[in-house]
């Protein structure tokens, strides 16, 4: 395990590589040993900053839900990180380019709480009972890290990742809000355009067989460190497309059908 100094010393690089907006060196490179629980304590430490600097806590994300992203990097369960407030854009928003280094798009569903959910029990059923709504979502995914390290060329480890955040950086909503009983949520599917061209397609049971049963995993997760999800938080479930890089002056659409659209413009 990584000492609490250390953990401080990389929550700080992250904060000013995402201020001044500079790549640094994946911490897996100076720290091979470190492992997962070391990187989730390296969150919490950068996410204790934000907190001082004013940011609020308006949800978490869910990543690498599905099993092909899992076996990729090694893992059996999905990540998570945290959704604060200045990460959220409307539908139709004009994004400036240059607010990212190298930022990619996924299509998600958003669950937004009436209810908390704490762990270490939480269900599928404790989830659907408590969600206001869902909706369809854009996550706007970036790293502070470089995704292949200039020297080594060896690639990012799940332990970068969920230090970064889980690689979070934004999320746009839109669409058409829905009661999660209301629809057989495994079957929502999206498709995502990029300058009308069709880039990606995907069916939600490619969460987990259920993007709500992300939520109740993560309320569950976050139970050993006495965190739950609270009310009017917003949960995005997980990806069920792969990640599309963003390119200056690119028009994302993701139409949901029966649920709506929702669209972002990086100008």
């Amino acid at each position: 395990m990584l000492d609490e100094a250390t953990i401080a010393d990389l929550a700080q690089r992250l904060q000013d590589a995402e201020e001044k907006k500079t790549f640094i060196r994946m911490f897996s490179i100076e720290h091979p040993g470190m492992a997962i629980e070391d990187a989730y304590a390296i969150q919490r430490a950068w996410t204790k900053i934000k907190l001082a600097n004013g940011r609020v806590v308006k949800g978490h994300k869910i990543g690498l839900t599905s099993r092909a992203m899992q076996s990729a990097v090694g893992i059996d369960e999905p990540d998570y990180g945290v959704l604060f407030d200045d990460m959220f854009w409307n539908d139709g928003a004009v994004i400036p380019f240059e607010k990212y280094l190298s930022a990619r798009i996924e299509v998600e569903l958003a669950f937004v709480l009436a209810k908390p959910l704490a762990g270490p029990d939480c269900t599928i059923f404790d989830v659907l009972e408590a969600t206001s709504y869902v909706t369809p979502a854009l996550e706007i995914l970036e790293s502070r890290m470089h995704r292949i390290d200039p020297q080594t060329k060896a690639t990012r480890k799940v332990t970068d990742t969920i230090s970064d955040n889980a690689a979070n950086a934004a999320i746009v909503t839109g669409g058409r809000p829905f009661p999660p009983q209301s629809a057989d949520l495994r079957w929502v599917s999206a498709l995502l355009y990029r300058n009308g061209q069709i880039e990606e397609t995907g069916v939600a049971a490619g969460v987990l067989n259920n993007p709500a049963q992300g939520v109740a995993w993560l309320a569950n997760r976050l139970a050993p460190h006495g965190e739950q999800l609270e009310a009017g938080e917003i949960v995005l479930s997980g990806s069920f497309t792969r990640p599309v890089d963003v390119r200056k002056g690119d028009t994302f659409h993701a139409d949901y059908g029966l649920y709506g659209s929702v669209s972002c413009h990086f100008a």
